[in-house]
């Protein structure tokens, strides 16, 4: 089955709730397009097209409606593309995902992507090479990505050697990242380390420890609010 852009607008303008879109627009205080639809409904509508639409269709289809520009269609694009196994995984996929983290300027455009870029890096862990990269990078989301991305390794109870080699590494680039007095970047450090103190206490202690007094009040706090 081939949906196409415009049906695919049409389809998510008709589940418009009234007076919704003024209040994402205040809330999200972005300057773009907002249709006025909740999460779940463009969660439901991408996990219908998802099953109703081969790949190739699906990252055409992906693709147009992250180009509008409007936030449900790019919410939805992000969640067309959160498929814990394609194969083969040499697909675009992990192309199409890049290619959109400039146009990042939201928390809620760049988290859903980051559900879908989250598999593709546990199915390639590989592509950590290309993350790192995102670690040096001028442009605030895509460097806040680097950690959203890769919150996967810090929930794992017993990592195998190369998921805590991965992890490590991760936990240098949150190091750096103390050194930011910028709040989204602080609040990445908090989300990964507070994630991983759920199943590492004592690693999350111990970079507290060396790095803590780096960080903001705020984020020290939120990385230690599970911590007993």
């Amino acid at each position: 089955m081939t949906i196409s852009v415009k049906d695919a607008l049409t389809i998510l303008n008709a589940a418009a709730e009234p007076g919704r879109s003024e209040q994402m627009r205040a809330y999200h205080k972005v300057d773009r397009h907002y249709i006025g639809l909740s999460n779940l409904v463009c969660n439901d509508l991408a996990t219908q097209w998802r099953k109703d639409t081969g790949l190739d269709d699906r990252l055409t289809l992906a693709g147009g409606l992250w180009q509008t520009n409007i936030f449900e269609a790019r919410i939805t694009a992000a969640k067309l593309l959160v498929q814990a196994r394609i194969k083969p995984d040499d697909t675009p996929v992990w192309e199409l995902i890049q290619s959109w983290m400039p146009d990042f300027d939201s928390w809620a455009i760049a988290d859903a992507v980051a559900m879908a870029g989250q598999r593709r890096l546990v199915a390639d862990p590989r592509r950590l090479d290309v993350v790192e990269g995102w670690t040096q990078s001028d442009h605030l989301w895509t460097k806040r990505a680097a950690l959203v991305f890769t919150l996967p390794w810090c929930k794992q109870r017993h990592p195998k050697p190369e998921e805590i080699a991965a992890r490590t590494r991760i936990l240098g680039w949150a190091a750096d990242y103390t050194n930011d007095p910028e709040w989204f970047i602080q609040k990445s450090v908090a989300w990964w380390l507070r994630d991983l103190s759920k199943k590492d206490p004592d690693t999350v202690r111990s970079f507290l420890a060396d790095h803590g007094p780096n960080m903001k009040p705020f984020a020290q706090k939120e990385a230690a609010r599970l911590l007993t």
